[in-house]
């Protein structure tokens, strides 16, 4: 918009200074003309009848003058100069003149009004209408192609990428996840809202489910389940997300589920990992972005079983009617409070991990209350310790136990931030950011694919 708007004032100044130049030249010619009667003929600026340059009024033709004899003659010779030179001044501001409004206003108007035009068309791609692109992580050609946002994809391909919507992998009372394959074999996560008219499709769900699109494409993190594009139609009517794949399941099948296999100690050390620098990535954005939903069911694991956060909350709140606590820069919860319940959530996963257990049980009720028991028998917390890990580290297992009592403290205020808890974590645990992401990740190919009918529109 800057840009546009120094291209208007140049091309107006350029006008200006134009005219400015018509202008001056026309003046210029006077002095010219005088200097012209002077060189023809010097006495007849001494004569009382002849007037000033510039005048508007001449004497008559026909009148008599005397010579410097005497000698009565006509007064056409001179008259005639005169004549000559006011012609030739009137020719000179004429041609200016003409230059100035045939050629300088005509090119000048026409250059702003195609700018005037530029500005304002409707065709123009404006920054603060379209959904801003992954900032990291991205091949050239990619920002490239995100620069308009994230693609909106046609029904029509969605269907056949998941046979016909009939390969589910998922199904919940507010959403159905369906397993698609792109033609060049990579998998996508197809997660479409459970309602099936635009009748019962409200405005506060329409509004919710382009914020999140907006907010989940804002995230960009390794270790969470990225935002390819997205579905809206009325016939038939299709509100759908088109998510990253991840094949191993989530978190909680892996650790309570007997048909998955055993995650052994350092799995675990890196999944945990890899979840503490997503939250706190989200955290440090801004806004700040916090997980309304932060539990091992929507943590999914990668083929070679790194975490990948996934948030699909969004499905739930289209059929709330805003009856559900929102924690994201919303009025009734202050920020703050969303960031230390997310933290609270982490120090309950961490002893979900460590300890094999179910968050709640029937037999055993909570597992924080269960915790916390140990710690009033005098028993550390690393007595939970799952009893199906062959091995581990005693100085890893004391320092989750550490930060599972910080996080876990009833006064919110006092629990620490995302960043102090990886930082803690790091000292112990020898896993960079790039270790706990996912090796082999087709993300980057299923976004070239997604992208292609896009761009060729």
């Amino acid at each position: 918009m800057m840009d546009s708007l120094s291209s208007l004032v140049l091309v107006v100044l350029t006008l200006q200074a134009a005219v400015s130049s018509c202008s001056s030249l026309d003046l210029s010619e006077q002095p010219s003309n005088r200097r012209l009667l002077q060189d023809r003929n010097p006495d007849l600026l001494h004569r009382d009848h002849l007037p000033s340059v510039g005048s508007s009024t001449f004497p008559r033709s026909d009148q008599p003058r005397n010579d410097a004899n005497g000698t009565p003659h006509s007064s056409s010779s001179s008259s005639s100069q005169s004549h000559e030179v006011h012609a030739k001044k009137e020719s000179s501001k004429k041609g200016s003149k003409k230059w100035l409004y045939t050629v300088v206003i005509p090119v000048a108007a026409g250059v702003l009004l195609a700018g005037i035009a530029w500005m304002f068309s409707p065709c123009r791609k404006r920054s603060d209408a379209t959904i801003g692109p992954w900032k990291t992580g991205l091949s050239g050609q990619l920002q490239k192609a995100f620069v308009s946002g994230v693609p909106q994809l046609q029904r029509s391909e969605l269907e056949r990428a998941c046979e016909d919507f009939s390969n589910i992998v998922a199904s919940h009372p507010y959403y159905t996840v369906y397993k698609g394959t792109l033609s060049s074999g990579v998998e996508i996560a197809v997660v479409s809202t459970t309602i099936k008219s635009s009748k019962d499709w409200s405005k506060h769900g329409e509004d919710c489910f382009r914020k999140k699109i907006d907010s989940l494409s804002r995230i960009n993190h390794k270790n969470f389940i990225n935002l390819l594009g997205f579905c809206e139609e009325e016939d038939p009517f299709t509100r759908v997300m088109v998510l990253e794949y991840a094949p191993n399941g989530t978190l909680y099948e892996n650790l309570h589920d007997e048909s998955f296999d055993h995650i052994d100690w350092r799995s675990r050390m890196r999944i945990i990992m890899g979840v503490a620098y997503c939250i706190q990535h989200m955290h440090e954005l801004s806004p700040a972005k916090v997980h309304p939903d932060l539990h091992s069911s929507a943590m999914f694991l990668s083929e070679d079983s790194a975490a990948k956060i996934a948030d699909l909350s969004v499905w739930q709140e289209v059929v709330s009617e805003g009856k559900m606590p929102r924690t994201n820069g919303d009025h009734q919860e202050p920020i703050s409070a969303g960031l230390a319940g997310n933290v609270y959530s982490f120090g309950i996963l961490l002893l979900e991990i460590i300890s094999g257990k179910l968050p709640y049980s029937e037999n055993e009720g909570s597992l924080v209350n269960l915790a916390l028991g140990c710690i009033i028998k005098g028993r550390s917390i690393a007595s939970l310790l799952d009893p199906k890990l062959e091995s581990h580290k005693e100085n890893e297992l004391d320092l989750i136990c550490q930060i599972i009592l910080d996080c876990i403290q009833s006064d919110p205020k006092k629990r620490p931030s995302m960043r102090e808890i990886t930082t803690r974590l790091r000292e112990a645990i020898a896993i960079s950011p790039d270790a706990a992401t996912p090796r082999l990740s087709p993300l980057w190919w299923a976004e070239l694919e997604v992208l292609s009918p896009v761009e060729a529109t």
